[in-house]
């Protein structure tokens, strides 16, 4: 079995907490209504939650969630649960808390890919560090330079007249007045009269993006970005799966193009930036690896003149949380962020609820993410204890 480097091992009086436990859950949550991406239909959301036991009593959270299961990546809230359980947990017990870039390092050595899950410890680690020495995590990544961030919805119903009203409803009550529309299950043309028409029936209170999830071949992606031009859009992210393509058509229409299942890690953003590629990045904690990993995607994007948007894998408040606090850190923020997920899911699982208004989403001041769990939420929608209540009714019932 491998091991720790002995540098991370408990150094008796030196360390003030190790690791003493490392605990994964599923919870399963309801959304608001069907979101519909190119390649899956959402109606619920399973969020992975770990929590990092240290000795000195402080424990840490991060999650770890995808977007419908295995339809978007390689990795489920399912998977991640038992990469940690079994490869994660057993390396991580032991080790010096304090020390969480090493650890992560020491990690990544000996765990290959793991993206997501590999976020989802990291966040934990940095969690409970911020709560043992009093600060945001925000603070220990560098210092943050945004104390709220503005934050995308998305539409994503299907239903034309619907998304108007659902915009419409969101800048009456002053919660967002930038709207990313999910495309590319219908034709070119069908798709591109949807968006025209909801931005005409915003006009200029709204700003209107499109989503494409890579569903376009290029040459649809030349005629559809034309047309959305025309429409007013005003970027389109990830129209084509292939970096090479995204290249071609790049600069070729007043739109801006925006890298996102093409940008996983600190390596494709060199790859993307030396390409020319993208005029934005869509940087997500989880598909860059970690916290860390993002803000080493920003640096990138930012050496090459390449705009930033805090992207979203739909994760749930702690996931939102922790990736606010890392694009806090960034220089620029220019298109903004998409940390909605919150907002998407019915049921609340914090004691105290994040705070979206005026368009913008506030991050919290406490130590660590800012944020504490409602246990009593936690243990009603957990899956294993959800799973064996509706078991024991089915039982009474017959």
């Amino acid at each position: 079995m491998q091991h720790l480097p002995s540098s991370l091992q408990s150094r008796s009086a030196e360390a003030t907490a190790t690791i003493v436990k490392v605990e994964t859950l599923l919870l399963d949550l309801p959304t608001i209504r069907p979101h519909k991406l190119s390649m899956a239909v959402m109606n619920g959301q399973t969020l992975m939650l770990v929590r990092v036991h240290c000795s000195d009593g402080t424990v840490g959270v991060g999650e770890g969630t995808t977007i419908g299961g295995l339809a978007y990546g390689g990795e489920s809230p399912e998977g991640m649960k038992l990469a940690i359980d079994t490869y994660f947990a057993p390396l991580m017990l032991g080790a010096d808390a304090n020390r969480v870039s090493a650890l992560m390092a020491a990690l990544n050595t000996m765990i290959r890919e793991n993206r997501f899950a590999k976020c989802a410890v990291e966040t934990a680690l940095f969690d409970a560090l911020g709560r043992r020495v009093g600060l945001p995590v925000s603070e220990l990544l560098g210092g943050r330079l945004h104390d709220r961030l503005p934050v995308a919805w998305t539409l994503a119903s299907g239903d034309t007249g619907r998304d108007i009203e659902e915009a419409q409803h969101m800048l009456s009550i002053r919660r967002h007045q930038i709207f990313k529309l999910k495309i590319g299950r219908k034709s070119v043309r069908e798709d591109v009269a949807h968006v025209a028409a909801i931005k005409k029936a915003l006009g200029d209170q709204a700003s209107i993006r499109v989503d494409v999830n890579m569903a376009w071949s290029e040459l649809e992606a030349r005629h559809g970005l034309a047309a959305l031009a025309d429409a007013g859009c005003e970027l389109a992210e990830q129209p084509v799966a292939h970096p090479d393509a995204l290249a071609r058509i790049k600069g070729r229409y007043p739109i801006a193009i925006m890298a996102d299942e093409s940008l996983m890690g600190p390596a494709t953003a060199f790859q993307l930036a030396k390409a020319g590629a993208a005029d934005v990045f869509a940087i997500k904690t989880e598909q860059s690896g970690g916290l860390q990993a993002a803000q080493q995607v920003a640096a990138i994007a930012d050496a090459a003149q390449i705009a930033l948007y805090g992207g979203t894998m739909l994760e749930g408040a702690v996931g939102s949380i922790a990736s606010a606090h890392v694009f806090s850190t960034f220089r620029e923020l220019r298109w903004g962020t998409e940390l909605f997920g919150p907002l998407l899911i019915t049921e609340e699982i914090l004691a105290k609820p994040l705070n979206y208004q005026d368009f913008h989403l506030e991050l919290p001041d406490g130590p660590g993410l800012g944020i504490e769990l409602d246990e009593d939420r936690i243990r009603h929608f957990r899956r294993d204890v959800s799973r064996t209540r509706i078991s024991a009714k089915a039982v009474t019932s017959t």
